[in-house]
């Protein structure tokens, strides 16, 4: 197959952001170092921020792998302070549209497809412009790509706010999605990301095929029902290929890095991760239950540490001086003192692929961003889940419920503040006691199942042989 695909020029439309971008450059490295295939990815910016690739600490197949950052767009007449996000990257992606068109045209040799993320969709018309194959890649599960695809059914079938609704969203062949859980394009209905969410479902059935960042064994039943089911069939009539888990590469850690030197003295499986993402933003006041809840477990942990959002706390909490300790502001007074020589707290950002792979990581405190879950699942650990937005509610019941990879607090966290008392029992449940154990062998079991489903010849790795087959 490597042989067959060794002409293959693939482009791959990147939508706005970190989230979107490393799963595309992920998929792009896979199919030029197992593909041989060579893959341009076309990425969309803003001229808000710098480009996501200026800041992607992610190696890139350098003889194969091309980054093109494409004009930015202004959608700034587009959009207000009540714009929500589902809206803005679609907007921006509509509005970049010519430059793609003209990016594609100039190439020097004409793409054999065009790949785009789901966010990306209206980018179909260039495709058929240009007479090549046309695949959507959904960096998620299928669980949430057979709820966006019937989603416009949903729209005929139900009155009111599905938030409303008494009974769960029925799914054909898929587990059912509680009304509380769906995900944000419909909390509201009569916002416009609704209708940018509706009318991504009706176009991507139009594709010849969908990626999916997911795996035969992960997923067996929803991935049945989309194959197989006749009325999930009815709206999405197209092939379904399972290519995942892509994530990112774990780059060797520096010799002589605070953090691998502080994971290194710890004993295996002690050491409870906690990081909520490049956009997860918590309160002040949940800051502080966080803290407690903690220092109340006992156990060892790292701490991403982020300055919490405004909400209804005093202006004090945003100070950004330190304890005479060196405890933020934001954070209870003498934290660092009283948990020094239990817990290492690194403020912004951290590597996290490098220490979900560290045999001290015994669990991961996260927000249920899809790229993290695979990071996590992929290093054999196992989950607090605490969604905060997008598809994350979704993630974090499939995880839970259907995987037994996770446990969550007992109350909705972007509803109700978790308290310290609820965070110490999930910790020591996590790292202490036999549940936590039960659900690491479930990780690890995983951890072999994605490793043998993209090895030669495992699912995955099949299923991008025969995408690659039908576009040659």
């Amino acid at each position: 197959m490597e042989s067959s695909c060794r002409n293959l020029n693939v482009a791959i439309l990147a939508s706005p952001g970190m989230g979107h971008l490393i799963p595309v450059v992920v998929l792009g490295n896979r199919l030029a170092a197992h593909h041989s295939v060579r893959v341009t990815v076309l990425q969309v910016t803003t001229a808000a921020s710098p480009p996501e690739s200026e800041l992607l600490n992610l190696p890139v197949h350098k003889e194969l792998v091309q980054i093109i950052q494409l004009p930015p767009v202004d959608i700034s007449h587009l959009v207000g302070p009540s714009t929500q996000v589902v809206t803005q990257l679609c907007l921006m992606v509509r509005e970049a549209l010519p430059v793609i068109r003209s990016a594609i045209a100039a190439m020097g040799r004409r793409p054999d497809a065009l790949f785009v993320d789901h966010f990306g969709t209206d980018a179909l018309p260039i495709a058929a412009e240009f007479n090549i194959a046309k695949y959507v890649y959904i960096p998620s599960t299928a669980w949430f790509t057979a709820v966006t695809v019937y989603c416009p059914v949903l729209d005929q079938e139900i009155e009111g706010q599905y938030v409303d609704q008494l009974e769960d969203l029925i799914i054909p062949g898929c587990k059912p999605v509680r009304p509380e859980e769906v995900v944000d394009p419909m909390l509201d209905r009569n916002d416009q990301q609704y209708d940018e969410y509706v009318r991504m479902g009706k176009q991507i059935p139009l594709f010849d095929g969908i990626l999916l960042n997911s795996w035969e064994d992960l997923e067996p039943k929803t991935i049945l029902a989309l194959r197989e089911n006749e009325t999930l069939r009815s709206v999405v009539n197209i092939p379904i290929y399972p290519v995942g888990p892509m994530r990112r590469p774990v780059e060797p850690a520096s010799p002589t890095s605070k953090l691998k030197g502080w994971l290194d003295q710890q004993a295996n499986e002690s050491v409870l991760f906690v990081s909520f993402g490049s956009g997860g933003m918590l309160s002040a006041e949940q800051i502080t239950e966080l803290a407690w809840g903690l220092e109340l477990s006992r156990q060892r942990f790292i701490w991403v540490v982020r300055p919490p959002t405004r909400g209804r706390v005093d202006d004090a909490f945003f100070n950004i001086g330190n304890s005479s300790d060196g405890t933020p502001s934001y954070l209870p007074k003498g934290f660092l003192t009283r948990t020094r020589d239990v817990g290492l707290l690194v403020p912004q950002w951290a590597p996290q692929v490098e220490i979900l792979s560290h045999p001290a990581i015994g669990g991961f405190l996260s927000h249920c961003g899809w790229n993290s879950m695979l990071e996590s699942i992929t290093s054999g650990v196992p989950i607090i889940a605490w969604p905060l937005y997008a598809e994350q509610r979704l993630n974090a019941t499939f995880l839970v419920e259907e995987v037994g990879v996770a446990v969550r607090p007992r109350v909705v966290p972007t509803k109700q503040v978790v308290g310290r008392e609820e965070i110490e029992r999930l910790v020591r449940s996590l790292i202490e006691h036999e549940e936590g154990q039960g659900m690491r062998d479930k990780a690890k079991q995983l951890k072999l199942s994605a490793m043998d489903g993209l090895g030669h010849g495992g699912s995955s790795y099949k299923s991008m042989c025969e995408i690659l087959s039908r576009i040659g």
